[in-house]
């Protein structure tokens, strides 16, 4: 699979990228704590999906970055979800479609999965407000850290993720503006999880996007790049070409969003046509 920090920064540089699009195109603002938020809570689902792969919850081992992000208890949790999604699979694959003897990359690695926990993301956090909205940023930014400082929490262990994430996600809750809704949770969850997929979608095993929709008579049709262009997870080119294009792209899109430098850009740009 592809490496956690990678995943995180993808999901980071979408979202700062969706920021600055919406801005310019639509006049959608955002202020510097609603803008840090949305790409923590981004970065975070952008590992999400790969709750589906489960390690050896006894011992404390193995599973995905996002498995062991909180110890024993979402190791646990991620044998749960790989457990559903392999019986989801076996009730829903077609003929043609190949043997499995786990879930993982199948029902979390979808278009629709991603539209789903978006949509139910957004939607608990508008509804119940306050305690849903803590909980979705102690998750996600958990989820975050444990992809970004994946080498150093390792070393720590869980205990610092968790703790790093209780103090973040309250400090960015007391930070966000009052009187506005907090769908955008959603927005960032469900665009984190589509971007997850897209990475897994350029490495040689591909991800199921368009499930159910039938591709040459398989309902779990593995889309992705060739094999000959296909980068391999964890490899050279993911580690001195991806990791830090998108580091690269992460770090021009937090300067540009923010207000002191978009005022100091446009600001010019107006003084230099009214001079012509």
């Amino acid at each position: 699979m592809v490496m956690g920090p990678t995943h995180a920064m993808s999901g980071a540089a979408l979202w700062l990228a969706g920021s600055a699009v919406a801005d310019l195109a639509f006049g959608i603002d955002q202020s510097s704590a609603e803008l840090v938020v949305g790409t923590i809570v981004a970065s975070g689902a952008a590992l999400y999906p790969d709750i589906d792969c489960a390690g050896k919850v006894t011992e404390n081992k193995g599973g995905s970055t996002v498995a062991r992000s909180f110890g024993v208890a979402s190791l646990f949790v991620a044998e749960i979800v790989e457990r559903l999604c392999y019986w989801f699979y076996l009730l829903t694959k077609s003929k043609k479609d190949k043997k499995r003897k786990n879930g993982h990359r199948t029902f979390t690695h979808t278009a629709v999965h991603a539209a789903l926990v978006g949509t139910g993301t957004g939607f608990l956090a508008y509804q119940f407000g306050k305690p849903a909205v803590i909980a979705i940023l102690f998750v996600l930014t958990g989820l975050a850290v444990r992809g970004l400082l994946a080498e150093t929490v390792e070393k720590k262990g869980w205990l610092v993720t968790t703790g790093v994430a209780l103090v973040a996600s309250y400090g960015m809750y007391r930070f966000l503006p009052e009187g506005r809704d907090y769908w955008v949770l959603g927005l960032a969850m469900g665009i984190g999880c589509f971007i997850h997929i897209l990475g897994d979608m350029i490495t040689k095993m591909g991800s199921p996007l368009f499930f159910p929709i039938p591709i040459q008579g398989r309902r779990w049709r593995d889309i992705g790049l060739p094999n000959s262009v296909a980068l391999r997870a964890g490899g050279k080119e993911e580690n001195r070409i991806l990791l830090p294009i998108l580091t690269v792209l992460v770090v021009i899109g937090m300067f540009y969003n923010v207000p002191e430098v978009q005022q100091l850009i446009f600001d010019q740009s107006t003084g230099q046509g009214a001079s012509e």
